[in-house]
């Protein structure tokens, strides 16, 4: 068992969901809401998880892939009907971003723009809200550990509210719960990761230690996603896969670049409702060359690691895994990439790329990986 204290209380274990019963006990937390998703539900997992507890809690699954200020609402109307008094966020990043949404408006009031990043939120944000657990079921995004939700709010952008308020009151990771994941949800999730210790380790911010747990999940990463996505129960490469988004959303508190700057607005398209790992995947070569000129010694530690030069070789790895060849092949149109390019410049992840990019330099990544 690895019990660490780093920005949040995080426990990991393979059978550590055992452990949920205790942890909302010592929270004070009778009757929780569980924010998942129905493809949770239909596995049977969620009723496996309620089954821990001495009562059965109250279900919110109909969180979307890319979640919604409207469905933030909507959960939020059930934890008030139900009197709940605390949260649990089952899944992937999508529930664990709603659930962290939710419990920001237990403690504030609506709407979430003016909670966002990007509108000075991180000000307006306290620490009067319930309770958090977030349980992984994917290992991707790390939200678990991480000081932000991203939600497409009422207008129509997928935005971040990052404050140290919207850390989770506990992460408890439990690889066992992604054995069997699906091949091609355990590449894209697992690109997720990848990207985000990508980019951390090329943001400028001067951070040894973040720098330090990047590289750690980059290593840990990059040799188990093919061992993940060829087979579903390897324990060992689920172990790694779930430490490696673990330590990418650990590390990136110091700051991320041009591919989530990308990212998001992309997921925020209706039309498509593209998956964020996918994205980043199809992107972090053209962002790993335009940074090239920029980061100057990290290149080769990044090239050390894998093996290659960088962009090659994540290339390559895209490929390996099944993902898409290119965003067109995702039904992403030059109009969709216009009105993105513009976009990308107001995202809060903008500003920590290494090479700031203009609007025509984020229409330029997005040709190359069209």
């Amino acid at each position: 068992m690895a019990l660490i204290t780093y920005l949040t209380r995080i426990e990991f274990d393979e059978g550590a969901i055992a452990r949920l019963p205790s942890i909302l006990e010592g929270l004070g937390v009778r009757h929780p809401l569980v924010v998942t998703d129905r493809g949770l539900v239909a596995s049977g997992l969620v009723d496996r998880v309620a089954g821990l507890l001495p009562e059965r809690p109250t279900i919110f699954a109909e969180t979307p892939a890319n979640p919604t200020e409207a469905a933030v609402d909507e959960a939020l109307a059930l934890y008030r009907l139900e009197a709940c008094d605390g949260i649990v966020g089952l899944g992937g990043g999508s529930s664990i971003d709603l659930a962290k949404a939710v419990r920001l408006l237990t403690g504030h009031e609506g709407p979430l723009a003016q909670y966002t990043a990007v509108a000075g939120g991180a000000a307006r944000i306290h620490g009067r809200i319930c309770p958090l657990v977030a349980v992984p079921t994917t290992s991707g995004t790390g939200s678990e550990v991480g000081l932000a939700d991203v939600i497409i709010t009422a207008e129509g952008r997928k935005l971040g509210s990052v404050s140290p308020h919207m850390l989770p009151s506990v992460a408890l990771c439990d690889p066992e719960l992604t054995y069997g994941l699906p091949a091609g949800l355990t590449a894209a999730t697992g690109m997720d990761a990848i990207s985000h210790c990508l980019e951390t380790y090329m943001a400028p911010a001067v951070n040894p230690p973040a720098d330090a747990i990047a590289l750690d999940g980059l290593k840990r990463g990059f040799p188990a996603i093919r061992l993940a996505v060829a087979d579903g129960a390897d324990r060992q490469a689920r172990w790694e896969m779930m430490m490696c988004a673990l330590e990418g959303a650990m590390a990136f508190q110091k700051g991320l670049g041009a591919v989530h700057a990308l990212t998001h607005p992309l997921g925020a398209v209706r039309e498509l409702n593209l998956h964020h790992g996918t994205l980043n995947a199809v992107l972090m070569p053209a962002v790993l060359r335009f940074n090239r000129e920029t980061i100057g010694a990290k290149w080769q530690v990044l090239a050390d690691i894998l093996g290659g030069e960088p962009d090659a070789v994540i290339a390559g790895l895209v490929r390996d895994i099944g993902m898409p060849s290119g965003l067109r092949a995702m039904g992403v149109t030059d109009e969709m990439m216009e009105r993105v390019a513009g976009e990308a410049l107001k995202d809060h992840c903008h500003g920590t790329n290494p090479r700031i990019p203009t609007r025509e330099d984020y229409l330029e990544l997005l040709r190359q990986s069209a």
